[in-house]
């Protein structure tokens, strides 16, 4: 075949190291669009992005050619240094497909994790992502 086409939205959520609350409100819209510029830089797009003080959701798209594990460890190795000494991303993450009849509803889910927050803790806000995915884990090393 000639060409390529490929239409990969990726919802994908990480945490501090140890779910420390590292993200102050004032550098979140910041460190949102640092993550934007990282990756255009690397020729992906940045949807949408929205969390907490310990964790981050990401809906991003990514071309045929570029693997789910290196724009992860982009995003996070590149923002980690940006925050600065004392800041680090865990080690995993959690990475789910969407369909594109429903991004509009995760990009609506992600610009709305302060209020959802207020309902479930990122714990328990991870382990139903997993659930609803098919995802099976183990609960003893599910947060490392």
């Amino acid at each position: 075949m000639a060409h390529t086409y490929a239409n990969n939205f990726v919802h994908c959520v990480f945490s501090t190291k140890d779910r420390r609350p590292l993200i102050p409100a004032v550098r979140a819209v910041e460190l949102y669009a640092y993550l934007g510029g990282i990756a255009r830089g690397e020729g992906f797009s940045l949807i949408a992005a929205g969390g907490t003080e310990n964790h981050i959701h990401l809906l991003f798209v990514l071309p045929a050619p570029y693997s789910l594990a290196r724009a992860v460890q982009k995003l996070k190795g590149s923002s980690s240094r940006w925050m600065g000494n004392g800041f680090s991303w865990q080690e995993g993450y959690g990475a789910f497909s969407v369909s594109p009849s429903q991004v509009p509803v995760v990009k609506r889910y992600i610009q709305s994790q302060q209020e959802h927050h207020r309902k479930r803790n990122f714990e328990e806000e991870f382990v139903v992502l997993l659930r609803n995915s098919g995802i099976q884990y183990d609960e003893r090393y599910v947060f490392g």
